[in-house]
C-alpha cells in the first residue's frame, strides 16, 4: 500500500489541556491493548494504529484514509466512560494530521513536547509503544519507517545538544550533589519514607553502589516493600527514637505537615558522633527542623536548593530548544523525501517480475527456435547480457525516479 503522508493522524491528550487525573482515565493495560486497539483497527478501517501512554499524556498515532472524529474513538474504545467524561476529552484533545504530525512525533521523542523539558525517558516510552503495536500486529511499513526515523532524530538530537545534560528532577539532582560530596559507598544511609521519590532516589543510589540502608517508614509493610529492593533493614516510624546503628546519610521525605525529624530526635540518634553528617530532605514542608542545620555539623541538602537548581536548569534547556527544532525541521524534510522514494519503491516493486516475465517469453517463445540453435558457450554469453541488462533496467528508471522526486522537493 502507498505511504500516504495526509493519512497519518496523531490524537493526543496531554498536560497541556488535561490533569493527569484524566489522562489517566485513557490508560490501557499492556494486557487489553492488543484486543481493544485490534477492535477499533476493524471497526474504523485504520490502517496502522500505535498507543502511547505516560503520566502525563495518552497519544493514538492513526494510519488512515476514513475520517475519524475523536469523540467516536474514545466511545469505542472507553464504553465505560460515561458521555460527559467522553465529551470533556473530546474537547481537549490535540490534532496532528499529516506533516504536523510528524513534527510532533519528532519533537515527543525530542522531549521538547514533556512537561520537563529534556527528560530522555519519552524516547523509550516511544520506542517501547511502537514495539508493543508491532507485536500485536497493528502497525505497517509506514509506523515502521515513522519511528525509526523519529528514534533516530531523538538520539540525534540528545548527542548533538545540550537538552538533557542538566538534570531538573529532584531526585536526579539530590543524587547529583551527593556525589559531588563524594560520599563512600559504604556509607551507612538512614532512609526516612518509602514513598515514590525517595524509593527512586534509592534505586539510583543502589545501582551506583550503595548498599548499606536502613528504612523507616509509619507504615511497617511500606518499608518492607522498599527494603526488599534494598536489602535493607526495616523498622517503623516510631522506632526511630530507639535507632542504634548510627548513620552518615539522612534521606528524608514523608507527606507529615510538621517536622519529622525535631532536634531532640536527631541528637538520639546521633549517639554523640560528632562527624559530619549529610541530611537531604525533599520533603514539602520539609522533615528536618531547621534546629539541627543551626546546630550541627552537616551537609545540607533542601528541597528548597534543589527546586532553584532546577529552575536554572530549565533556563539552560530552554535555550537549547531552538536547536532541537532546527534538527526536527530537517528531519521532518528528510522523512517526507523518504516517503516519497518508498512511494516510488512500491510503485515500481512489480517491475523485477515483469521484466523477469518479459525475459523468459523471449527465450521460451518468441525466439525458441533461434536460442536452440546456438551452442553452450553462446547461450552461456547470451544469458550474461541479458542478465546485465535487466539490472541496469531495473536500477536506472528506479534511480532517474528518485531524482525527480528529490529535485521537486527541493524546489
Amino acid at each position: 500500500m502507498k505511504n500516504n503522508l495526509k493519512h497519518l493522524k496523531i490524537f493526543a491528550f496531554t498536560h497541556r489541556k488535561l490533569d493527569v487525573v484524566k489522562i489517566g482515565l485513557l490508560h490501557i493495560e499492556p494486557s487489553e491493548q492488543a484486543s481493544r486497539l485490534q477492535g477499533v483497527k476493524v471497526q474504523f478501517g485504520i490502517d496502522e494504529i500505535m498507543f502511547l501512554s505516560t503520566c502525563n499524556r495518552v497519544e493514538f498515532t492513526i494510519v488512515s484514509s476514513i475520517s475519524i472524529a475523536p469523540e467516536k474513538l474514545i466511545e469505542s474504545l472507553y464504553p465505560e466512560l460515561p458521555a460527559e467524561e467522553t465529551a470533556f476529552l473530546a474537547r481537549h484533545v490535540e490534532e496532528y494530521i499529516a506533516e504536523e504530525a510528524v513534527n510532533h512525533a519528532f519533537s515527543v521523542a525530542s522531549s521538547i513536547e514533556s512537561m520537563i523539558v529534556g527528560e530522555r525517558e519519552i524516547i523509550t516510552q516511544v520506542r517501547n509503544a511502537f514495539e508493543s503495536a508491532n507485536k500485536n500486529k497493528l502497525t505497517g511499513d509506514f509506523l515502521r519507517l515513522l519511528i525509526r526515523q523519529v528514534i533516530q532524530t531523538a538520539k540525534k538530537v540528545y548527542t548533538q545538544t545540550s537538552i538533557a545534560t542538566k538534570p531538573v528532577s529532584v531526585v536526579s539532582l539530590a543524587y547529583h550533589k551527593l556525589k559531588e560530596l563524594n560520599i563512600p559507598l559504604d556509607s551507612r544511609i538512614l532512609i526516612i519514607g518509602s514513598g515514590v521519590t525517595n524509593s527512586t532516589m534509592c534505586k539510583f543510589l543502589k545501582k551506583h553502589g550503595f548498599s548499606n540502608f536502613a528504612v523507616f517508614n509509619r507504615t511497617l509493610s511500606n518499608a518492607v516493600n522498599l527494603g526488599k529492593a534494598l536489602n535493607a533493614k526495616c523498622y517503623a516510624l516510631p522506632d526511630l527514637p530507639n535507632y542504634k546503628n548510627g548513620f552518615d546519610v539522612l534521606l528524608s521525605c514523608t507527606g507529615a505537615d510538621h517536622n519529622v525529624v525535631s532536634l531532640d530526635l536527631y541528637e538520639k540518634i546521633l549517639q554523640g558522633d560528632t562527624g559530619l553528617k549529610t541530611l537531604i530532605d525533599i520533603a514539602i514542608p520539609q522533615d528536618i527542623s531547621p534546629e539541627i542545620i543551626r546546630k550541627h555539623n552537616v551537609n545540607y541538602l533542601s528541597i528548597d536548593l534543589l527546586q532553584k537548581i532546577s529552575n536554572d536548569n530549565l533556563k539552560v534547556r530552554g535555550k537549547e530548544v531552538a536547536s532541537v527544532k532546527a534538527i526536527v525541521n530537517e528531519a521532518l524534510h528528510e522523512f517526507i523525501l523518504l516517503v516519497e522514494e518508498r512511494n516510488v519503491e512500491l510503485v515500481m516493486q512489480d517491475v523485477p517480475r515483469q521484466i523477469k516475465a518479459i525475459k523468459e517469453t523471449a527465450l521460451d517463445e518468441v525466439f525458441k527456435r533461434d536460442m536452440e540453435e546456438l551452442d553452450p558457450e553462446a547461450r552461456e554469453v547470451l544469458d550474461k547480457v541479458l542478465g546485465y541488462v535487466e539490472k541496469k533496467y531495473i536500477s536506472g528508471p528506479m534511480k532517474l525516479a528518485k531524482e525527480i522526486i528529490l529535485k521537486n522537493a527541493s524546489n
